[in-house]
Formats: C-alpha cells, structure tokens, sequence
C-alpha cells in the first residue's frame, strides 16, 4: 500500500491540497506519513494522525515524529475517533475514503470533530463518471477489496461526502493516471452543513 500511494501521479495530487490545511489538523488514515512533507508549517499548530495499521505508522520517518509542530499518532479508526467534538480546524482524508468498512460512520466522525469554521480536505479516487469504467470498477471491486486493504474501486466519493452532512465547497476531479479503472480522483474541500 505505501508503494501504491507514493506514486508520482498520486504525490501531486497530495501536494496540490495539502498546504490547505490550517490550525489543528486531523488525519484520517496518516498510514506511512506521505501527507506530512505538504503540511505549511506556517498555518499547521498541530496534527493527530489516526490509522488502523501500526505497521505503516511504524514506516513514519523519523517516528516518533518530527515536525515544527506537535504530532500525535493514535491506532485507531476513522469510525471511532478519539477527540472530543469540536476539536478540529481541519480534517484531512487523503485516499482512504475508499477503504474504511462505514464510511457513513467515519464521516459522522469527521463532522463530529471538525469545529463549526473547519472544513474537510479531501483527495481520493473512486467511481469514474464513464459508464464502460464505471462497470468495470463494479465488476472488479469485489476481487480487488481482499488484496488491497479493503479499497472500493467504485465509491462514489462527492456523493457520499455530500449526503453526510458536508456541502463540497470547491472540487477538481479527473483522470490522474492512465490506469482508468482507479485513476479517476476528486480533489477539494468541504464545510458542515
């Protein structure tokens, strides 16, 4: 997975939204901390990091981490998410989304602990708007989700952000990479409703 994630096309995708981040920042699935190059020192205070997997927090360079601001490091969920509610500036969600078992959970979370002036960055694949790709994707999801953490080919990413209490305030969205079937992306940010 952390080979996968820290390919080029999907890098410049990490770098183009991360510096958005401002405040007190939270991490849904830090993983291997390929997000934490991106984060402007200058307008992060500090960073939880969250993941179900100690092993790719474990690969966090220079862990426990330095940065020039705080970082926490929690084993856990996005379903769960151990802050208090209204803790957060901003949420950052980078290619994960496709993966959490109950993204409505996960999602109820986020809102749960983002201030009412934050807003959720978010940068993930999912379903493409092709209708031959899109079945594709269908098709492969089930044989793709045991081999790859539990990856969904085929969410349907601003759908799902939207009808869980988030209004998408600006989104890019595209192919980034040659491979169709997870190269579609949706790069933005949204705010509470």
């Amino acid at each position: 997975m952390h080979r996968v994630c820290a390919h080029r096309d999907i890098t410049d995708q990490r770098e183009k939204i991360i510096p958005l981040a401002r405040g007190k920042v939270l991490e849904i699935g830090i993983g291997s901390g390929l997000n934490l190059p991106f984060y402007n020192p200058k307008s992060v205070t500090g960073l939880w990091g969250i993941d179900p997997s100690r092993m790719l927090m474990d690969m966090i360079p220079g862990s426990p981490v330095r940065m020039p601001f705080p970082v926490h490091l929690m084993a856990g969920s996005g379903e769960q998410i151990p802050l208090d509610p209204h803790t957060a500036d901003t949420v950052v969600v980078t290619y994960t989304l496709c993966s959490i078992p109950d993204i409505q959970q996960a999602l109820a979370e986020m809102r749960r602990v983002l201030k009412p002036s934050g807003r959720l960055i978010f940068c993930e694949h999912g379903r493409a708007p092709d209708r031959g790709i899109s079945r594709w994707q269908d098709r492969l999801t089930p044989l793709w989700k045991p081999i790859s953490g539990g990856c969904h080919l085929n969410r349907p990413i601003p759908d799902l952000i939207r009808e869980n209490g988030f209004a998408i305030q600006k989104m890019d969205a595209g192919y980034v990479s040659p491979i169709r079937i997870s190269g579609f992306h949706y790069r933005g940010f949204a705010v509470t409703r």
